[in-house]
């Protein structure tokens, strides 16, 4: 299927493992350009390895989430793309699960800053382009756990924000006047190699197709959904 990405460009935060990196290189496959983002330079070093072999040309960026400054300067040294992939994330495990009152002020802080705000950023900058030149698409990588209970409260409504945020969005952004849209996806349980010790559950790649879709021609009546991947694991209709 020829999803008309070819000749695009893209920025994917997180890019450098799990399911940024998978975004990452279907998205190249498909002859897109790819801006991958991550803090770690060795990290980024290894990443763009699978790129060299494939249709899109890539670039590494280092940026830290959790510094504004930071995040504005990805922006800005990325300029004008195609495609935004606000993917970076995480702190769900962070903070104390049992009594919640215990958590620092600052690992809500922190997990709101890595997760909405850097998605609001970089949104903030970086769409307004993609209206001016009659196409885009902004695809934000939630959570179950933004939708339905299941994790503690800081990471869920971080994530709840990000579903709103694409919601609001879309509601103010008709595609059929800027042929722009943005939607969610929200998975479930994903193996990342390394990290997890079962592999039974969905991949990386499983998220990529799904975001992959989002971004294609064909997807372009789709504008504020929040697409589920996770295998019927959640809980909500």
């Amino acid at each position: 299927m020829d999803f008309g990405l070819k000749g695009k460009s893209a920025l994917v935060t997180g890019g450098s493992h799990g399911i940024g990196l998978a975004i990452g290189l279907a998205l190249a496959e498909e002859g897109v350009s790819v801006h991958i983002a991550a803090r770690g330079q060795h990290d980024l070093v290894k990443a763009v390895r699978p790129f060299f072999d494939l249709p899109g040309k890539v670039w590494a960026h280092q940026f830290d989430a959790l510094e504004p400054a930071s995040v504005d300067r990805l922006a800005q040294e990325v300029g004008p793309v195609d495609i935004l992939i606000n993917n970076v994330g995480g702190g769900g495990r962070w903070g104390n699960a049992q009594f919640p009152f215990d958590t620092l002020m600052e690992v809500w802080d922190q997990v709101y800053q890595k997760n909405a705000r850097c998605a609001v950023q970089l949104t903030r900058t970086l769409a307004p382009k993609m209206v001016e030149q009659g196409w885009g698409r902004v695809v934000t990588v939630g959570s179950i756990h933004g939708r339905e209970a299941g994790s503690n409260p800081w990471f869920m409504m971080a994530k709840s924000a990000e579903i709103a945020l694409m919601k609001g969005l879309a509601m103010g952004v008709s595609p059929y006047d800027y042929n722009v849209t943005f939607n969610t996806v929200a998975p479930g349980y994903i193996y990342i190699e390394g990290k997890d010790t079962e592999a039974s559950r969905g991949t990386p790649e499983d998220v990529a197709h799904a975001v992959l879709f989002l971004c294609s021609k064909q997807a372009k009546h789709i504008n504020g959904a929040c697409l589920v991947v996770d295998g019927g694991e959640g809980k909500a209709f």
